[in-house]
């Protein structure tokens, strides 16, 4: 499986994050997931990636900032 592409958009204000995750989402390849990390639940995010066959989970790393990963659905 490739690298995983990683998306650190901690620090920014909302409506940003969104955007350059859904940026970064209308060109990942299939077998391709996008790590996404950010300071805060994203939780819009999760009916938007359902709606376009997306899968994802989520975790928390160390440094208390929330971890996202996200893949297309087969």
């Amino acid at each position: 499986m490739p690298d995983d592409t990683i998306l650190d958009v901690c620090g920014l204000e909302p409506p940003e994050p969104l955007e350059q995750v859904l940026e970064a989402l209308a060109t990942l390849p299939h077998g391709q997931r996008l790590r996404m990390l950010i300071d805060r639940e994203p939780r819009p995010l999760y009916s938007i990636l359902d709606q376009n066959h997306f899968s994802y989970s989520t975790s928390h790393t160390d440094d208390y900032r929330y971890q996202i990963l996200i893949w297309h659905k087969n």
